[in-house]
C-alpha cells in the first residue's frame, strides 16, 4: 500500500496512561493532525473551507491498535485516499520510527456537509484528484 502523505512526530509524556503507553484516543489526534496537514499540503484550510459553509466530517473509522508507542518515540504518521461515492476514505498508518513496526492501523470515511447538508465538495474534489490519480495508476 504506497503512501502518498507522511508526517513524523513524537510522543509527548502527557499522551501516556499509567501503563508507559500512548492513551489509545490519542492515536485519533495523531491521525487527524495528518489529515489536516495533508489538507494543507493540498492548497486547502480546513479553517476557510468551514467559513465558506463546507465542513469534512468523520463518519465511520474502523481502526486497529498493533504495537504501542511510548514517551518520547519518534513516528511516521501516513496516509493515501481513495474516493467511493461521496465518501473519502483515508488509509491510514503509523509506524515507530525506531524499528518501522506498525503501531495503528485506521481507515477512516469522512463525507462534506455544505452548508449543513451532505453532498459533493467539487473544490475538495479538484484538490485531491492528484493524490486519487495516483491510486488508480
Amino acid at each position: 500500500m504506497t503512501k502518498i502523505f507522511s508526517a513524523r512526530m513524537e510522543v509527548r509524556d502527557y499522551e501516556c496512561d499509567i501503563q508507559g503507553i500512548v492513551n489509545n484516543a490519542n492515536y485519533l489526534h495523531y491521525t487527524e493532525h495528518t489529515r489536516h496537514l495533508f489538507l494543507k499540503e493540498t492548497g486547502l484550510s480546513f479553517a476557510q473551507l468551514h467559513e465558506k459553509g463546507v465542513d469534512a466530517v468523520v463518519a465511520r473509522m474502523n481502526l486497529q491498535y498493533k504495537t504501542p508507542l511510548q514517551c518520547d518515540d519518534y513516528f511516521i504518521s501516513s496516509l493515501r485516499i481513495e474516493k467511493e461515492g461521496i465518501r473519502y476514505v483515508f488509509h491510514q498508518d503509523i509506524h515507530r520510527e525506531s524499528d518501522n513496526k506498525l503501531c495503528f492501523r485506521a481507515k477512516v470515511e469522512l463525507v462534506c456537509l455544505i452548508n449543513g447538508r451532505l453532498g459533493n465538495c467539487e473544490e475538495i474534489d479538484t484538490a485531491f484528484l492528484p493524490y486519487l490519480k495516483g491510486e488508480e495508476e
